[in-house]
């Protein structure tokens, strides 16, 4: 399906895209402030149990699942809103019946 640029589209593209620069560019700093720290501090010693804890990866990857699950959710409760209102949109026809 072929899409056409929208202004409103575009808005959101830009907006996307000044955000995954900004993202990029606090990783950038994160990463270089990490590595400064790591190498002025000792390393630290393990922590008993600290190997059953979820890894961070792992409670960023289920967290970002459900919130996809539950935006999905969310859209499709909007459209079931829309169609069953459809009817009350002037010049449309109900087309449930």
């Amino acid at each position: 399906m072929a899409s056409t640029n929208t202004p409103v589209q575009g808005m959101q593209d830009e907006l996307l895209n000044a955000v995954r620069k900004s993202q990029e560019t606090v990783i950038d700093a994160i990463r270089t402030w990490s590595e400064t720290i790591q190498s002025i501090t000792p390393k630290l010693p393990s922590v008993p149990g600290a190997d059953r804890l979820p890894k961070p990866e792992d409670l960023v990857t289920g967290a970002y699942d459900f919130a996809e699950q539950l935006l999905a959710s969310q859209r499709k409760f909007a459209e079931d809103i829309v169609k069953a209102t459809a009817q009350l949109m002037p010049g449309t026809e109900d087309t449930t019946k």
